[in-house]
């Protein structure tokens, strides 16, 4: 048994646990779960605060998905499977926090995070695609399930066609969509609101 890498999925899931948009919402004295979507998500931060609040968790979701990973892939040298474990540790982790009675966010920002670490270079082609479709609609629930789309294969052709990268890539837009599926239901009403810039 690796108890490297058990320390790490430990460590990873708890890490994916700490809510910084929640945390960063009630520094303004705003429970985020309360207003807007309820999401702690950037997205939500940025409708119901705004963009420096916004910016911090999402660099905060973020790195906290990166550094387990690349932990486990640079450093500990552990081989795919376990990498990919880990990542998965701390997406769950930030969608099931232990902290909010395991509920969370949606975990873009912190899968994207886990990616960087995965393969950069996939990372950036899943956000270019993002960027893209963000442009084009301004909405970011379908910019992020665009990007979603697009990951197993990008992570498939980029990422060495290690098979358990595709399944990691087919999981993760799984949970994407699922994620999403209210945001869903509002695009196909077309009343999922577009981005509205606060100071």
């Amino acid at each position: 048994m690796n108890l490297i890498g058990l320390y790490l999925l430990v460590g990873g899931y708890l890490l994916g646990s700490l809510p910084f948009g929640y945390l960063i919402g009630r520094s303004y004295g705003v429970d985020i779960r309360t207003k807007g979507s309820g999401n702690i998500g950037a997205a939500n931060i940025l409708r119901v605060i705004g963009k420096g609040p916004a910016l911090a968790t999402l660099l905060l979701d973020t790195v906290k998905g990166f550094l387990p990973t690349l932990l486990a892939r640079q450093t500990c040298l552990l081989p795919p499977g376990w990498i990919v474990a880990v990542g998965l540790s701390v997406i769950i982790g930030h969608t099931f926090s232990v902290f909010l009675n395991f509920k969370g966010g949606k975990g873009v920002a912190t899968s994207l995070g886990v990616l960087i670490g995965l393969s950069p270079l996939t990372a950036l082609f899943i956000l270019l695609v993002w960027l893209a479709i963000f442009a084009v609609s301004r909405i970011i629930s379908l910019a992020s399930m665009a990007a979603a789309l697009s990951l197993p294969p990008l992570l498939w052709c980029l990422a060495g066609r290690q098979p358990v990268f595709l399944a990691f890539g087919i999981l993760i837009t799984a949970l994407v969509f699922l994620a999403h599926r209210k945001n869903i239901g509002r695009l196909f009403s077309g009343q999922e609101p577009k981005v509205t810039w606060k100071k």
